[in-house]
């Protein structure tokens, strides 16, 4: 079509502009088309022989990215895309450019994601796994009378926490921090029957905002013959004072304890994670008082639609403000 449309008359730049190509591509169409006729416009990558990335070097590179550079005997933590060549040139197969290997990380959905700190639970891998075991079957048989809740602490900063958000080319979005931060805590209890959320807010994350919420379940589950508290090993848990309110109780409140450094085994992780993605993600708020109004609306909203993002109404959030 470059050629046909020079032929014509039409110079390179105005071909290339019918034809939304570069202007070179159409020079170099025509030259060959000059030096040796109709043949030399034939395609040419027939004659590059297979592609280098095939299925073989796709898996391989699945394998590879299931390590680390370490874990393979390279002084590096982290992968880069140069590496990534080396170390499957290194396994046999052939070297490509750092492009080529960008293109087949996308192409696998390979992305760079920042790493997940955790703290390794120090009991044996047979014992923590009956741990969760056992209490997953008391989750699933216990009867309605006995309800059964996941109970969990969670610090809310007037610093926001600083998180990615989608943001035309060239801008960046910006959030103003007020300096001096400030604390507040909130100790929740799921239902992991009804998804229904008991918290209570405190100024320290100390035995009494534990005690505080076993009575604000107490008289919430009024009815209940006994109530199963799934919980961690935090020592506000464990504590005398809490002990001597858990005996006030009457023994109606059962503390179940994970397995040290077990946080996926409490389902109100994951409505902290929400009620961070909601609301202290990114805030500004410049008040304690302003962002604590906004995390019991937010929270008394996912009560009331179930849901992990609860879509307020604006005169909510107004009144939030």
């Amino acid at each position: 079509m470059a050629v046909a449309a020079v032929g014509r008359g039409d110079s390179c730049n105005a071909a290339a502009r019918a034809l939304g190509c570069a202007t070179s591509t159409v020079v170099c169409a025509v030259r060959r088309y000059r030096e040796a006729g109709r043949e030399a416009l034939r395609d040419r990558r027939a004659g590059n022989g297979h592609p280098k990335v095939d299925g073989q070097f796709r898996q391989r590179l699945e394998r590879v990215l299931a390590g680390t550079p370490e874990d393979w005997g390279w002084c590096r933590p982290t992968w880069t895309r140069e590496l990534l060549c080396v170390e499957l040139q290194r396994r046999g197969m052939p070297r490509v450019s750092v492009a080529t290997m960008g293109r087949t990380l996308a192409s696998l959905g390979a992305r760079l994601k920042a790493a997940k700190p955790i703290v390794q639970c120090p009991w044996p891998a047979w014992k923590r796994r009956r741990r969760l075991y056992v209490l997953r079957c008391m989750e699933a048989h216990k009867p309605p009378e006995e309800p059964v809740l996941h109970v969990d602490e969670v610090d809310i900063h007037l610093n926001p926490k600083v998180g990615r958000d989608w943001c035309l080319p060239g801008q960046r979005r910006v959030v103003v921090t007020p300096g001096n931060n400030q604390k507040r805590f909130v100790a929740g209890a799921l239902n992991v029957r009804t998804g229904k959320l008991t918290w209570v807010e405190g100024r320290s994350k100390a035995s009494t905002l534990f005690i505080q919420l076993l009575w604000r379940i107490a008289s919430q589950y009024r009815r209940a013959r006994r109530i199963h508290l799934v919980l961690d090993n935090a020592a506000v848990h464990t504590s005398k004072k809490t002990r001597r309110a858990l005996a006030q109780l009457g023994g109606r409140i059962v503390l179940h304890f994970l397995p040290p450094y077990c946080p996926e085994g409490n389902r109100i992780e994951r409505v902290w994670l929400d009620l961070h993605a909601n609301v202290t993600r990114n805030h500004r708020c410049r008040t304690m008082a302003r962002l604590m109004v906004r995390v019991h609306a937010y929270l008394a909203a996912r009560n009331a639609q179930r849901s992990a993002s609860p879509s307020l109404r604006r005169a909510d959030l107004r009144r939030a403000v």
